[in-house]
């Protein structure tokens, strides 16, 4: 059973990226997304920006799958959400799904990144 916690969570953490790659942002399903990005970074270009993250988001799904140099993997992960809930949390609280509490999911998601990544490493 100890195995299988390391392939269970990198499915659950490439899924996390895809859903909110793919769905959320690529498919348009949840418009909030675009919302956040056309407020930070402007209306003007929100829904190609907002594609183009999406699209980098289901390439981040991939590259968890693959394993390929899990800690660089691991540490742009951490990087990327946090560094994005940390703006988000300070400029568009409004737009986040649970407002400030948004950057604790986060650092839970990070934590589980990062355990994930040292179960790996080291079985």
């Amino acid at each position: 059973m100890s195995q299988k916690i390391p392939k269970i969570l990198t499915i659950l953490i490439a899924l996390v990226w895809l859903m909110n790659g793919l769905f959320c942002k690529v498919l348009g399903l949840t418009p909030r997304h675009e919302a956040i990005v056309a407020r930070i970074l402007g209306s003007d270009y929100a829904h190609p920006l907002t594609i183009l993250i999406g699209l980098s988001e289901v390439i981040m799904a991939v590259w968890v799958l693959s394993k390929f140099k899990p800690k660089l993997n691991t540490l742009a992960q951490i990087i990327l959400v946090v560094t994005m809930n940390i703006l988000e949390t300070i400029l568009v609280p409004d737009l986040l799904l649970w407002g400030h509490w948004n950057l604790l999911w986060a650092v839970m998601f990070c934590f589980i990144v990062w355990k994930n990544y040292k179960l790996t490493t080291t079985s």
